[in-house]
Parts: structure tokens; C-alpha cells; sequence
């Protein structure tokens, strides 16, 4: 199967200039925008919440579980910079939608997740649209990693707790087409 390509735009990472971050730290956008992506820190796993784990992971703690899983699993053929930027930002809208789960009405998720994204962070709407299309071999591969990290968080909360998460164990055995990041789970 052949994928579909499509154009990607790159985005200038932040640079350290003097001293200060060019353009980060400045008072409006400190005060704004930025603090705002941080509240993803705040925002929990709303299927943990559900399942009657204690102390449930904060959404951000996922997206940093895929990108330690991509650091160490990236296919060489891969673009790793890529598949760190879209771990980081496929979630970012949750700060304003939440974390919706399966159980939940998603009905309008997709679009409100969108006006999200384009509300908080414009400039990585191409990541956003790239990843939620998966149309690259980056984009499927963060969506597999997003399964895994559910998984492997999932086994090792009933290892911490007493608690069954066998759900999601099986839901990201399911989801997950490659055989060696499906092999991890057991």
C-alpha cells in the first residue's frame, strides 16, 4: 500500500539569542499562550480517572512517555525530530477540550479540537492536521505510540494498584499494527 503524501510546512524551533528566548519571553506571550500549553500538565487522563486508577497521569506525562518511547523506537527511515514534534503536540488541544474518552460523546471532538489548535498554537497546525490524517509514516507511527504508552502505563498501574486494566491492554494489542511495538505489550 502506497501512503499519501502530502506538503509539510517545518517550523523554526525557538532559539537561545543573548541571554532570553527570541519572541518566547516576552510578556504577552509568557502570560498567554505559553502558560496555557503548560495547564496541559493539569489536565488528567480522563480513561485512568474512569478506570479507578489513584493518582491518574496528567495528559502531558503521556505525550512525554511517547516521545521517550520514540527516542528509543524510531525506525531509522524515520524523521525522529518529526516524530518528537507531533508526541508533543497531538494532545495540546485537550488543555481546552479535556481528554475525551471512547466513553464519551466525540461527536464534534475532531473539530473542536481543531479551533483548539488553531486558537493556541497556529504555527503547529500542520503537526496537529498531519498527525490526526495520518497520512505520513511519522504520523502512524506516533499514533502506534500513543497506543503503546497506553498499554504500558496500563500494565504498569495494575502492577502499582489493584486494578484491572486489561481493557486497555487489549484495546492497544488492537490498535497496534507493527509487530515489534505490539510484541512489547506481551
Amino acid at each position: 500500500m502506497r501512503l499519501a503524501t502530502m506538503t509539510v510546512r517545518r517550523v523554526p524551533c525557538v532559539t537561545h539569542k543573548g541571554g532570553g528566548f527570541e519572541g518566547l519571553c516576552s510578556g504577552a506571550t509568557m502570560d498567554g499562550v505559553v502558560l496555557e500549553w503548560l495547564q496541559l500538565k493539569n489536565v488528567t487522563r480522563a480513561g485512568w480517572v474512569r478506570a479507578g486508577v489513584e493518582s491518574p497521569e496528567s495528559v502531558a506525562a503521556h505525550s512525554w512517555g511517547m516521545s521517550v518511547l520514540a527516542l528509543r523506537l524510531c525506525p531509522p527511515q524515520l524523521d525522529l525530530s518529526r516524530v518528537l514534534s507531533l508526541c508533543i503536540v497531538h494532545d495540546l488541544p485537550e488543555v481546552r477540550v479535556g481528554d475525551l474518552t471512547p466513553h464519551d460523546d466525540c461527536s464534534t471532538k475532531a473539530a473542536d479540537e481543531r479551533t483548539a489548535m488553531l486558537a493556541m498554537a497556529p504555527q503547529w497546525i500542520d503537526l496537529f492536521d498531519e498527525y490526526e490524517m495520518g497520512v505520513t509514516p511519522e504520523s502512524q507511527f506516533v499514533k502506534q505510540l500513543d497506543k503503546l504508552d497506553m498499554g504500558l502505563q496500563a500494565i504498569l498501574y495494575e502492577k502499582q494498584q489493584n486494578v484491572s486494566l486489561d481493557e486497555f491492554i487489549e484495546s492497544a494489542r488492537k490498535r497496534i499494527s507493527d509487530e515489534t511495538l505490539r510484541s512489547i505489550l506481551g
